[in-house]
């Protein structure tokens, strides 16, 4: 086994683990940093793949935008942190069987579809090339996303700023800040 091989494999057991630990987690800020631990691992195979734009692409977006976007949103939702919220998830058997669905449906496709395979070596596509395919070509499906990811930010504050100022249960409240200017004197 080379390393590359071993490479991919750690990559591949990593990815997996975490996007397990993403959906299987109680604690959603904990989610949140596997999620991160996920995309990082999809940059890894991307690189693996010889595929630096993408891998670049990769962490820039998902990991330097949403993930980091994810993260201000859970922890200016401060419901999140009282410990009096169910963290219960009451939809497990419709998400599983959903889920053994879509993978079947995977499956059969995978099965049925034929997959051409090269013997030379793959042409990479340079990263000007396709910054100019965004820019030309495909500039709607570019701003599309552009204001996908504006109205998830703003989606985001506005989850945010609907709960109002925090409000900690009785158990849990922190003492009551020593008056400044009474300590002064």
């Amino acid at each position: 086994m080379d390393a590359v091989t071993l490479t991919f494999f750690c990559l591949a057991f990593m990815t997996i683990v975490s996007s397990l630990m993403v959906v299987s987690s109680k604690n959603i800020f904990h989610s949140a940093i596997y999620l991160i631990l996920a995309f990082f691992g999809v940059a890894g195979l991307f690189v693996l793949l010889e595929a630096p734009f993408l891998a670049a692409a990769q962490v820039l977006i998902y990991v330097g935008a949403i993930a980091i976007l994810l993260i201000f949103g859970v922890m200016l939702t401060a419901r999140i942190a009282d410990a009096r919220l169910r963290h219960v998830n009451e939809q497990v058997p419709t998400g599983l069987a959903i889920s053994l669905g879509l993978l079947v449906i995977m499956l059969y496709s995978l099965w049925n579809t034929p997959i051409p395979v090269s013997s030379g070596a793959p042409t990479g596509v340079a990263g000007h090339t396709l910054g100019r395919l965004f820019l030309t070509t495909f500039v709607l499906p570019f701003e599309i996303v552009s204001v996908l990811l504006l109205a998830a930010l703003i989606a985001a504050l506005v989850i945010a700023k609907k709960d109002g100022p925090y409000q900690p249960s009785d158990e849990s409240a922190p003492a009551e800040k020593p008056d400044l200017e009474k300590v002064a004197r």
